[in-house]
């Protein structure tokens, strides 16, 4: 037993995990920041809007995730790369992700076309609700490319385990993004009152952001003489094919994930309303347990790509239970305040003056410390 500890302690990769993952873990933070607070101030507008923001979010982000996924497999293509000492290809995987984010703006921009009506006449929400729900989808649809773009380059410093630009841009994004949030659904500082399509706008505002703040700091002379940044941008068939044939099955998983929380939410708005923006707001609640455990997978991802690269499988393997370890903790710690002090939390969702209404009762019904385990302990594993 020593010895296995011994040999443990030489060996795990603790210091490196965190390096690389703790900067995507502020990024995805980040990014849960964005939802949660948009969700606050979406439930303190009104119930309407709180109650159509999750099943028309969720659906779209089911759509990006798949998507977004497959771009972003570039990530472990760039790490291998890099990992082998193979600079020059990195440049030319790159840029087929870019090529296939274009593909993927077009199904998303044609899917707001053709499928809003249909599917959520289908889910058979309130009229009122409805409503709302084709407007935010189509929002957040059309502006995906800039989602699935953001998501793809980051690959370019995510692969070398360089995450900190990532982890500045989408907190800047994060700062962009929250004041108008509330400036466009509220109509203040001059601003229209949009309502819920003013929250779908500054999320898509926010993905711009990211993506004009990270662009210059990728297309560099430095990087082209290093990885052929302008160099590799002929398209590719032999690789593109490859990101294809790894990238979907990688990007499936976690879409069939998503597509069961989609389809729950979409049955649980035929209960009414209330249980629709109940079901929001807990879900907004355990992004807090699955959002970190996203940031983990890719940086984890990154270590076991470069590690195969070099040819070192075992350094990939304690990298990953490293950072198993290491959600564990934070998990755990999840808990405890979840289970210890749920009012805390739920008390930011409920509009002041409403304390007495119908929803916060229902709300302060719902066991919210059950939603952060299950969702975490899958995401352990995604690497």
């Amino acid at each position: 037993m020593k010895k296995i500890w011994n040999k443990w302690r030489e060996n795990s990769r603790y210091r490196e995990v965190s390096k690389v993952c703790i900067p995507l873990v502020m990024s995805m933070a980040a990014t849960m920041v964005m939802e949660f607070t948009d969700r606050i101030f979406l439930s303190n507008y009104s119930v309407n809007a709180i109650s159509a923001a999750l099943p028309a979010g969720v659906t779209a982000f089911l759509c990006m995730t798949f998507l977004g996924g497959i771009g972003g497999y570039v990530t472990v293509f760039i790490a291998q790369y890099y990992g082998a000492g193979k600079n020059q290809q990195i440049g030319i995987a790159l840029w087929q992700g870019l090529y296939f984010c274009l593909f993927a703006g077009v199904v998303l921009f044609t899917l707001s076309l053709t499928a809003t009506g249909p599917l959520f006449l289908l889910a058979g929400h309130p009229p009122e609700v409805r409503v709302l729900e084709e407007i935010y989808f189509n929002i957040l649809c059309r502006g995906a490319i800039l989602h699935v773009t953001a998501q793809t380059i980051s690959g370019f410093f995510t692969g070398r385990g360089m995450t900190r630009p990532v982890m500045l841009c989408n907190i800047i994004g994060m700062m962009v993004n929250i004041p108008l949030d509330y400036a466009l659904i509220n109509g203040v500082w001059g601003l229209p009152e949009m309502g819920i399509a003013g929250a779908g706008l500054a999320t898509v505002i926010s993905w711009a952001v990211i993506v004009l703040l990270l662009i210059p700091l990728i297309f560099t002379r430095e990087n082209d003489r290093l990885y052929h940044i302008y160099q590799g941008s002929p398209f590719n068939l032999g690789i593109f094919l490859r990101l294809m044939r790894f990238g979907i099955p990688g990007s499936l998983q976690f879409s069939l994930d998503i597509f069961a929380f989609t389809f729950f939410i979409l049955m649980v708005g035929r209960l009414g309303r209330e249980e629709l923006a109940a079901s929001n707001i807990v879900i907004a609640i355990s992004s807090l347990a699955f959002m970190p455990a996203l940031g983990f997978s890719q940086g984890i991802s990154s270590l076991v790509g470069q590690a195969l690269g070099r040819g070192r499988p075992q350094q990939a393997k304690y990298a990953t239970w490293s950072g198993i370890h290491l959600l564990l903790t934070y998990t755990l710690f999840l808990n405890f305040f979840l289970i210890f002090t749920p009012e805390v939390i739920i008390a930011l969702f409920i509009p002041q003056g409403q304390m007495r209404s119908g929803m916060p009762q229902l709300l302060s019904s719902v066991p919210i410390c059950s939603v952060s385990l299950p969702s975490t302990y899958a995401w352990m594993f995604f690497t």
